[in-house]
């Protein structure tokens, strides 16, 4: 049993908005995801499953969980990682984000536990579902589709886009949306060309953006802003990616 904690927020644009706390399990394992959504909701409301970078379920998470509430969707923020588990360096962050991405069906299952939940929530629309991610997440929510999830499509940003199991494209139901930093050192001209292969392979719905003179992470300003580092905030590339993922969702939902 999902455990709630009603909060109602209101947003910078003056909407108001229900923000929850979710504990939930995996097994013995508790995790404890996020949910935000339109205050005095009627009807089904289209679901965002977001799932977060190295450093776990943050704030970072929520604020863009509170952004989709803003303009109508519910936004659920799944906690791979567990209760609790938060990163406190670069090192530990590392140590968990390598845990999941070295056993990809562990990582796979723990998603899809999250996107269960969030559609248990009776103000979810199961018909209308996409899946976003950052970094890690970003691996996520391609393994998320690669997992054979019956979701209208997923959209990563700024992920490792490696194909560690190619066969798997075949089970790809899910529109595929890859948002990625051109000058990215974090993801190796190999891993992009076998991530195209994958989905060319397997007649994948997909597309992959490139922004010029952005670098891994270009979406989060606790990255800094020197490219030189591999990982740097990049307010244009932001600004892009987030309107390239409003128009695919437009489209997968039939908005």
């Amino acid at each position: 049993m999902a455990m709630l904690s009603l909060l109602i927020i209101t947003s910078a644009n003056g909407a108001e908005l229900t923000e929850r706390s979710v504990e939930y399990k995996d097994g013995d394992t508790a995790l404890e995801g996020y949910v935000a959504m339109p205050k005095d909701t009627e009807g089904k409301l289209p679901v965002v499953l977001v799932v977060h970078q190295w450093m776990g379920l943050t704030d970072y998470e929520k604020m863009r969980c509170k952004q989709l509430a803003e303009l109508g969707y519910l936004a659920f923020a799944v906690d791979v990682y567990g209760k609790g588990v938060r990163p406190k360096d670069r090192s530990e962050a590392g140590a968990q984000a390598g845990k999941y991405k070295g056993d990809r069906g562990l990582f796979r299952s723990r998603l899809k536990i999250g996107l269960a939940e969030a559609l248990k929530l009776p103000e979810a629309d199961s018909n209308k579902v996409v899946a976003i991610g950052y970094c890690f997440g970003g691996t996520g929510v391609i393994e998320l589709a690669r997992s054979g999830a019956e979701i209208g499509g997923v959209i990563s940003f700024h992920g490792g886009l490696d194909s560690p199991t190619p066969a798997d494209g075949a089970k790809i139901k899910a529109r595929v949306l890859a948002l990625h930093g051109a000058d990215d050192p974090h993801v190796k001209a190999e891993d992009l060309a076998a991530f195209e292969e994958e989905m060319r392979n397997h007649k994948v719905d997909w597309q992959l953006v490139k922004y010029g003179n952005a670098v891994h992470a270009f979406t989060q300003k606790m990255a800094g802003n020197d490219n030189s580092k591999g990982a740097a905030y990049n307010e244009k590339a932001d600004q892009r990616s987030w309107k390239d993922m409003m128009i695919f969702m437009q489209q997968v939902f039939n908005l």
